[in-house]
C-alpha cells in the first residue's frame, strides 16, 4: 500500500512510500481509507512539528473516513464494512482533558501520533466513531477536527440556542462548519472575509449577512447590522490582534469561542469591555468523543452538509498543501485515486 511518510521537517522531506499493509493488533481494526481531510494544522506540523515529539519517519494528517475491513483481537465496537471516522484526541472521550497547568493536552494523530495519509491504517477501535449515514465518506471525513470544533464551541461549549446571532470569521473549514451549524440550530449568521467573492458564495449557503473586512470597519459594520447588539457567539479563528476585536463586536453575555491561530499565537484584548460586557472566552481544542458522536447525531437528523472546495488524490498531497496555502472555501480532502 502508499502511505506518505517525512524523515525531517519541511515539505521537501515528504515521500510517498511503498509499504506492507498493517495488520491489527489486539483492541485495533483495520481501515480501508476512503477520505482524509487536511487542515491549517497540518501545514503546520509537516513545517516544525509544531512542538510535537514527532518519530520520523512520521505520517502526517489526523481526520479519516472509511471501512473497516478487519478486527484485531478482541476488537468490538465496530463490525467489517462498517463506515467510520477518526478522532482528532485518541482518548479523550468525555468531560475534561487530561494534563495540568504546566503541560496542556494535544496528544493527537497526526502529531503525537502518526497520521493517516495512508491507504490503510490499523488503529485502536475507540479512537473511531461511526460515520454518518447521510453523508458521504469525503465529506464525512471533514467533522473529525473542523466539524467538531465548530460544535465545540458553538454547541458543547457555547450553548447555542435559536434565535442566537452567529459569527464566523473567514470561509474555511471550520468557518463553514459553524455556518452550517448555526443555521440547523435556528440560529441568525453573519460571515466575515476578506473577500466578496467568498462572501457571495457563504450567502448562497445560507448566511443571513456577509461583511468584507477590507471595505471598512468591519466591527461597526457587525454593529449596524445588529441594530447595536453585536453578536451572541463568535467563532474566533484569526487569532492574533483580531480576537480584540472579538471583544468589541460580542454582545453583552456573548460568547467566544477561541480557536484559530492564522494571525499569530499571541494577543491583546480589550479588558473594559471584556469585564463589564460579562463575556465567556472559551478555549476550543476540537473536541472529545462524545461530542463527535453527538455531532454526527445531529448531522443524521439536521441534514448539515459539509463544503468541500476540491478533491486532490492521495498522490497529489504536494498540489493540495499548496491550495491550503491559497485558501480553501471550505475543506480540502484527499482521496485514494
Amino acid at each position: 500500500m502508499r502511505r506518505w511518510e517525512m524523515d525531517g521537517f519541511g515539505r521537501d522531506r515528504l515521500e510517498l512510500q511503498q509499504v506492507p499493509v498493517p495488520q491489527p493488533g489486539p483492541g485495533e481494526v483495520l481501515v480501508k481509507m476512503a477520505a482524509v481531510s487536511l487542515n491549517y494544522r497540518d501545514q503546520l506540523i509537516i513545517a516544525d512539528g509544531m512542538g510535537a515529539p514527532l518519530d520520523f519517519p512520521f505520517t502526517p494528517a489526523s481526520d479519516l473516513a472509511g471501512t473497516v475491513t478487519a478486527l484485531g483481537t478482541g476488537a468490538r465496537r465496530f463490525a467489517p464494512g462498517e463506515r467510520v471516522i477518526s478522532t482528532f484526541f485518541p482518548g479523550w472521550i468525555d468531560g475534561l482533558p487530561e494534563g495540568d497547568s504546566a503541560h496542556p493536552p494535544y496528544q493527537s494523530l497526526g502529531g503525537a501520533y502518526p497520521g493517516v495519509l495512508a491507504d490503510y491504517v490499523a488503529l485502536p477501535e475507540d479512537w473511531l466513531v461511526r460515520a454518518p449515514d447521510t453523508l458521504a465518506l469525503d465529506e464525512a471525513s471533514t467533522l473529525s477536527c473542523a466539524g467538531l470544533t465548530a460544535w465545540f464551541g458553538l454547541v458543547e461549549r457555547g450553548g447555542l440556542k435559536a434565535g442566537d446571532t452567529v459569527l464566523v470569521e473567514g470561509t474555511g473549514g471550520v468557518a463553514l462548519a459553524g455556518l452550517a451549524i448555526a443555521r440547523a440550530q435556528g440560529a441568525r449568521t453573519i460571515v466575515v472575509s476578506g473577500s466578496a467573492a467568498k462572501l457571495e458564495r457563504a450567502r448562497a449557503l445560507g448566511a443571513a449577512i456577509g461583511i468584507d473586512r477590507t471595505q471598512g470597519d468591519w466591527v461597526q459594520a457587525v454593529r449596524a447590522a445588529t441594530g447595536g447588539r453585536g453578536a451572541d457567539h463568535i467563532l474566533a479563528l484569526a487569532g492574533g490582534a483580531t480576537l480584540g476585536r472579538a471583544v468589541e463586536v460580542a454582545a453583552i453575555g456573548g460568547r467566544i469561542a477561541q480557536i484559530g491561530i492564522i494571525e499569530g499565537f499571541e494577543a491583546s484584548l480589550p479588558l473594559g469591555p471584556l469585564m463589564l460586557k460579562q463575556i465567556t472566552l472559551n478555549g476550543i481544542g476540537v473536541g472529545h468523543r462524545r461530542a463527535l458522536e453527538d455531532l454526527v447525531r445531529a448531522v443524521d437528523i439536521s441534514g448539515i452538509k459539509p463544503v468541500i472546495d476540491a478533491h486532490y488524490s492521495l498522490a497529489a498531497l504536494p498540489a493540495a498543501l499548496d491550495h491550503l496555502d491559497r485558501g480553501a472555501f471550505g475543506k480540502i480532502v484527499m482521496t485514494p485515486d
